[in-house]
């Protein structure tokens, strides 16, 4: 009797562990609402790689992710869309489980003071990802030359990292509309970012870095209407079909080695005389 006894209280036991263990690892689909469950597993993997769980205290195990701060999901599939993650605490590296999220479409995570180590390889598998905002943050290492896959790109901001190396010349297919890649260490070659038959472009940023090219070879996206390449080592003249183009309202060039003279004429009047600033001698501005 005894026996039996004390196989009925094991077998409970393991009936408890079994249960608690389940309902903690397994959430069942009412407990997770619209939430994927494939989407929940690798949030909550995110959420155990950021030394920060003040700023993630929505993100409460067994509940829908749906409606956690800094998370948007799509009615249909209803899958996880957006990752917003605007300054706070967080600290550590880009957890790699953001690559576990295949229907996400914009990964926000800017201002982070506190967010080092390189861009996660794993983004590259999120193959609708359409905005990427990884700015004023500590990033290291180099631009991934898998971001050339991101063939249904609009907008890729990396300033205000310390990202270095070259920029892949994958980036140069992108029909992107903004790209800001300002404020690193990146060197090299910039000039495949500038492509006139790429209708989408209007807004580039490429200032305060090493980039090296010839601007007289350079050819414009014609809805341009932002482009800063100041603070460089990029030589040669500036084109004179600059002036023609319509949209164009900021431009700085300053403080590259171009030499010869500004266009005139067309929409130049728009533009004052420091977005000339330079350490070359211009043969004047007629």
């Amino acid at each position: 009797m005894r026996i039996q006894h004390q196989l009925l209280l094991y077998c409970y036991s393991l009936f408890l562990i079994f249960f608690v263990t389940t309902t903690l690892i397994s959430p069942s689909l009412g407990d997770l609402g619209k939430c994927n469950p494939s989407d929940y597993k690798a949030l909550m993997k995110f959420k155990k790689s950021l030394n920060n769980h003040d700023e993630l205290i929505s993100w409460v195990q067994n509940t829908d992710c749906c409606h956690w701060g800094g998370v948007s999901c799509d009615s249909q599939p209803n899958r996880v869309a957006g990752l917003f993650f605007i300054g706070g605490g967080n600290s550590g590296q880009i957890p790699s489980s953001v690559g576990d999220l295949p229907y996400l479409l914009s990964f926000v995570f800017r201002n982070s003071k506190n967010i080092t180590g390189s861009i996660p390889q794993s983004i590259t598998n999120l193959k609708h990802l359409a905005n990427i905002f990884l700015d004023w943050n500590k990033l290291t290492g180099s631009i991934p030359e898998s971001f050339g896959r991101f063939t249904g790109m609009d907008r890729l901001h990396l300033s205000r990292n310390k990202l270095t190396g070259p920029i892949p010349k994958s980036l140069g297919d992108l029909n992107i509309i903004q790209i800001d890649l300002s404020r690193n260490k990146l060197v090299g070659d910039a000039s495949m970012l500038f492509n006139p038959n790429h209708g989408l472009t209007t807004y580039v940023d490429l200032s305060r870095k090493q980039f090296e090219f010839d601007l007289t070879m350079v050819k414009f996206p014609k809805d341009l209407n932002w482009l800063d390449i100041s603070h460089n080592k990029v030589f040669g003249g500036i084109p004179d079909e600059i002036k023609d183009l319509d949209n164009l309202y900021n431009l700085k060039v300053g403080y590259n080695r171009l030499c010869g003279k500004i266009p005139t004429g067309g929409n130049m009047h728009r533009f004052k005389s420091t977005s000339f600033f330079i350490i070359s001698v211009f043969a004047g501005r007629h």
